[in-house]
């Protein structure tokens, strides 16, 4: 009873600052205030769930009582078993709603709502390597085309064998960034390649970064400082390729506020023929850059308190081989393994984001001492 009465207390405490936010996002100054605004309603959703959770643990404990109530006294047999009936299911409820409370109860990672850009590289492996980075950007499409989310893609540098050497785009949709970031990391494959003339099976690699987009309040540009050039795009795309500086080149000049070193960030933009949309782009990649860089001591501060790598941001990490010959995929960092290799590949990868998330709550749970 005792972690019973800790738990009410804690959704007690926040049940009153449900009410105070609730009130605050229909206040007219807060909603004037755009940055406030946002902020608090985020967590009016965040403390909404809880309020639901915390009524539904109060009613099931009062429906206990009632029910132990009817049983230590004498009457109806018939109202005896219904009784015991609902005591019974009440008891495999709590700790099922305990649980999802202690989930709800931890810390949001603030960066899980937003949008997310993702960059794909071929490794080591050479045109193999480009191929399979080509197939793992078919992969979260396809994935991307399940959940309801939209990719646009910012840049793009084929190898011409079809594959990529780089490929960046951004994903929209709700909790984009919460669910891909487990996707950080060194890929490796194992397959015979397409330009294997002795049936070798070959390793390859390509690497994936997730990094959250970036609002613009969440970092101070000088767009005053930036250095723009354009430039013709190359390749298919119509009468304007070659012929319209619809692509772009950002050159900014950033101080790490650690290091205090100042580097030069490049970013360019050649996806779409207008060349104002090409600028925004590559304005979002920027701030985006920065908001991850700038936040690399809170990713490696999570890093050195969780045993699992399952979110620590460490791109150099491998994380998962995709083994052809085997139709096997194995996620070295809760070392689970399938044998669905095809589907996996054509975006059927929910299974194991799943698990890994599983993991990481298991992590924040023992953080947290829930």
């Amino acid at each position: 009873m005792a972690d019973k009465n800790s738990i009410l207390q804690k959704l007690d405490g926040l049940a009153s600052r449900f009410e105070e936010v609730s009130l605050l996002i229909s206040d007219p100054s807060v909603i004037g205030d755009r940055k406030r605004y946002v902020r608090l309603t985020k967590e009016y959703k965040e403390l909404q769930r809880i309020d639901e959770a915390r009524g539904r643990y109060i009613q099931t404990l009062a429906t206990i009582n009632e029910a132990k109530e009817i049983l230590a006294t004498g009457g109806d047999p018939e109202m005896h078993k219904m009784a015991g009936d609902e005591l019974d299911a009440c008891r495999i409820r709590i700790p099922e709603i305990e649980e999802e409370i202690k989930l709800l109860l931890i810390p949001a990672d603030p960066e899980d709502g937003k949008h997310a850009i993702v960059e794909i590289r071929g490794g080591t492996g050479g045109d193999e390597a480009a191929i399979f980075a080509s197939d793992l950007f078919r992969m979260y499409s396809k994935y991307s085309e399940i959940k309801g989310w939209n990719i646009a893609v910012s840049n793009c540098n084929e190898n011409g064998v079809g594959g990529f050497k780089e490929i960046v785009f951004t994903v929209t949709g709700d909790n984009v960034y919460g669910t891909m970031k487990y996707e950080s990391g060194v890929h490796r494959v194992q397959r015979v390649p397409q330009t294997e003339t002795q049936g070798r099976i070959h390793t390859s690699a390509a690497t994936v970064a997730v990094l959250p987009e970036a609002d613009e309040f969440d970092v101070e540009i000088n767009e005053g400082e930036i250095r723009w050039d354009t430039f013709r795009s190359s390749g298919a795309g119509g009468q304007n390729v070659n012929k319209v500086e619809s692509g772009v080149r950002l050159r900014y000049n950033w101080k790490n506020p650690v290091t205090a070193t100042v580097e030069e960030i490049l970013i360019e933009c050649t996806e779409t023929r207008d060349q104002p949309k090409n600028k925004e782009r590559a304005l979002s990649r920027l701030r985006s850059f920065i908001y991850d860089r700038e936040h690399q001591k809170y990713i490696d501060d999570i890093a050195s308190r969780r045993k699992t790598m399952v979110s620590t941001g460490d791109r150099s990490a491998k994380i998962r081989t995709y083994n052809y010959p085997q139709g096997r995929i194995t996620d070295h960092r809760i070392n689970y393994t399938v044998y669905n290799l095809p589907a996996f590949m054509n975006g059927d990868i929910q299974d194991f984001i799943d698990r890994l998330t599983v993991a990481e709550n298991a992590e924040r749970i023992k953080e947290s001492e829930l």
